[in-house]
């Protein structure tokens, strides 16, 4: 009897684990689209206004390291 008491107890803990690593994460998720939609949000006002610049070295440099 006090062995099933303790399996259970130990199966509901390890569910209430879970549930709460599951809902940081998605709380997690929520602010990282946040902060990508913005930068999305600004990097195409920049374009569009003509202030964006690229970088052609850094850019032919990664192309390179993706053809290696």
């Amino acid at each position: 009897m006090i062995s099933k008491l303790n399996s259970a107890g130990v199966g509901a803990a390890y569910v209430n684990t879970l549930k709460n690593t599951q809902q940081k994460e998605g709380a997690k998720g929520a602010t990282t689209s946040q902060n990508s939609d913005d930068k999305i949000a600004k990097l195409k006002t920049a374009i569009a206004s003509g202030e964006y610049k690229v970088d052609l070295s850094a850019l032919a440099n990664k192309m390179a390291d993706e053809l290696l």
